[in-house]
């Protein structure tokens, strides 16, 4: 019997062994037990030698005995101790006391099973665990893992962010629950990603416009791909979900595509403004001139007359907020107080509007550098739109304040000094649906309206490098935000120019120079009305003949009005460094409807005094000769 018990627990890999109690010495002992204890020889040479020498207890000892003197066994105790090699050792440890019926001693009868390798198993997993733990907090992206019934098992940190759930809350909810996701357009729910992925065992990513709504209801558009987590025999035991906040991202992209409609439509507008300018310029002009000569016109002619200019007029504006989109054409700015522009522009655009303006303008408002002209129309366009939007009648809000932006409060603007203007109205408002497009060209969803307004209006602000947001509730209204870089409250506007004399000096001789023959007819018949010597070229080459011969005589000109663009390569930029080499004290205007060169913005620095657009009207000019040559010394006509 003994040698039968001898080969059974020579055959166990469990060590199985018998101790006195009283003094640890081991009695009977298997090959495992010697295996455990990392010891070499038969377990015979364990027979006679204290437990307590071939082991480093851990604190474990003490808890182990106690427990056998109170209950006698142990049963499934976790036991933790080193070799005399400085292995680790994890045993499963089970023990009774026994009684020797012949010498009456307590004996110790054990069973320990080695689990050393689980546990080590346990503790790379564990490590594992924290190594995916600490990944998947580092990763940008939310990162969801389920399990193959659905049920959240994973959420990252990113993932707690934009789903409003804790990984703790989510452990265990499906994945509906945790993952509320519609379509923008339809704002219909989104197929669930992990039941077609469970379904299918493929990697799937979202549809376009996806939205995910958070637990506290914020929405955000996201874009994710789906994917089957597969066992070692590849079967499908679950699905992990990537996803990443692309809400500035789509932003940018809409900015980015409204961009390029606008320079778009300025490669049209720049293609034809040009000579549609040099065609409203002869036709306003002449209608201009033929008012301002015929005074004792019938009533009825007179009238037509007015409407004829009001209509060219239409046109130029026409013209103007398409050019605002042109490439190049950069705004004619000087430093201006935008309070004054604010209060002027609306109180225009409201002219006989049943809508009210109420304006709250900061005392100390910051002066900004502006093209005072297009800033004056945002502020029409603006306010316009808040009128159409109030049909019933209504009040319109007027806010304007200083503002200091760090960088990346409104986005894509750097930080530094702004002008805020706020325009809000209390009408119908704007739906989701439109939000993206009301700056669009042409898109306009009143039964009047060209769709132009806002599109000029965000070329403009983007011109002068400034933003414009919108937030609109339907039914309760809508708020346009411009931001306008601003300069520091130490500067001030500019001096205007002093009031001229209502006169121009008789016998002035000015030289027009054009390619277009209408331009310099109309441009000729206006100058000479105002008692001037008019000489007319169509060409630099010409331009430069009349000029020389006139020197020569000693008949100098006062004046040259210069096309920018001419035919032959020579334009009006090089064309006035010709012309002051030969009379070095001449005077020169740059003239242009359209053009990609920044002569026009700012023409002193090309040497010219001063600048007029095409189209004009008669009063224009004058203005523009009563500042250059109205104080110079000679008669003048009353």
């Amino acid at each position: 019997m003994n040698d039968l018990i001898a080969r059974l627990l020579s055959f166990t890999g469990d060590g199985v062994y018998r101790y006195a109690f009283d003094d640890g010495s081991i009695l009977l002992a298997n090959q495992g037990l010697l295996r455990i204890l990392d010891l070499e020889g038969s377990p015979e040479s364990l027979i006679g030698r204290c437990l307590g020498d071939l082991m480093v207890y851990t604190e474990k000892e003490g808890t182990v005995r106690k427990a056998l003197t109170e209950k006698g066994e142990i049963h499934n105790f976790l036991y933790h101790f080193k070799t005399l090699k400085g292995e680790d050792r994890w045993v499963l440890h089970d023990s009774f006391i026994v009684k020797d019926p012949v010498t009456g001693r307590n004996l110790v009868e054990a069973i320990v099973k080695d689990i050393t390798s689980h546990q080590k198993d346990e503790a790379a997993l564990a490590a594992e665990k924290e190594r995916l733990a600490v990944t998947l907090r580092s990763i940008g992206d939310g990162v969801i893992a389920t399990n193959q019934e659905g049920q959240v098992v994973i959420l990252n940190h990113v993932a707690e962010q934009l789903t409003g759930w804790t990984q703790a809350e989510a452990m265990g909810h499906s994945i509906r629950d945790i993952f509320n996701i519609i379509n923008e357009i339809t704002r219909e729910p989104c197929e669930d990603p992990v039941a077609k992925v469970l379904q299918t065992g493929l990697v799937i990513g979202l549809a376009n416009h996806t939205v995910l709504i958070s637990r506290d209801g914020v929405e955000r558009a996201i874009e994710d791909s789906g994917a089957p987590i597969h066992d070692r025999e590849s079967r499908t035991i679950g699905t992990v979900l990537v996803f990443r906040d692309v809400t500035d991202k789509r932003r940018e992209e809409a900015e980015y595509i409204r961009i390029e409609k606008l320079e778009s439509i300025g490669l049209l507008a720049g293609g034809i403004a040009h000579d549609f300018n040099n065609i409203l310029t002869a036709l306003l002009g002449n209608i201009s001139l033929l008012r301002a000569q015929c005074t004792n016109l019938q009533r009825e002619d007179a009238h037509l007359l007015e409407e004829m200019e009001k209509a060219s007029l239409r046109a130029k504006d026409l013209t103007h907020q398409l050019l605002t989109f042109a490439k190049g054409g950069a705004p004619v700015k000087e430093v201006r107080s935008i309070a004054v522009i604010i209060r002027e522009s609306a109180t225009f655009a409201l002219r006989g509007s049943p809508v009210g303006c109420t304006f709250h303008l900061a005392s100390d408002l910051w002066m900004a550098e502006v093209d005072s002209s297009q800033f004056s129309q945002v502020i029409q366009n603006l306010v316009i739109n808040a009128q159409q939007a109030m049909p019933a009648g209504g009040n319109i809000r007027i806010v304007a304040g200083n503002v200091l932006l760090a960088k990346g409060n409104v986005p894509p603007l750097p930080a530094g000094p702004y002008v805020r203007i706020d325009v809000v109205d209390t009408g119908i408002g704007i739906p989701e649906k439109h939000m993206n497009h009301i700056f669009d060209p042409y898109f306009t969803t009143k039964q009047k309206g060209s769709g132009l307004g806002l599109t000029t209006t965000f070329s403009i602000i983007k011109k002068h490098d400034g933003h414009i947001t919108v937030a609109s509730t339907v039914g309760q209204g809508t708020t346009f935000s411009v931001f306008l870089p601003a300069l520091p409250s130490s500067h001030t506007v500019a001096a205007e120019h002093p009031e001229m004399r209502a006169a121009v000096q008789i016998g002035a001789r000015i030289l027009i120079v054009d390619d277009e023959e209408s331009i310099l007819l109309v441009g000729a018949r206006m100058l000479r009305s105002f008692g001037c010597e008019v000489s007319t070229a169509e060409d630099a080459e010409t331009a430069l003949r009349i000029f020389s011969e006139a020197m020569h005589a000693g008949h100098p000109y006062d004046l040259a009005i210069l096309d920018l663009t001419l035919p032959g390569g020579m334009g009006g930029q090089d064309l006035v460094h010709r012309l002051q080499a030969i009379d070095p004290a001449l005077r020169a205007v740059v003239s242009s409807g359209y053009s990609t060169s920044p002569v026009m913005a700012r023409f002193a620095d090309y040497g010219f005094v001063g600048v007029i657009t095409k189209p004009y009207r008669i009063g224009e000019l004058k203005r523009l000769l009563q500042e250059l040559l109205g104080n110079r010394p000679g008669t003048t006509a009353p």
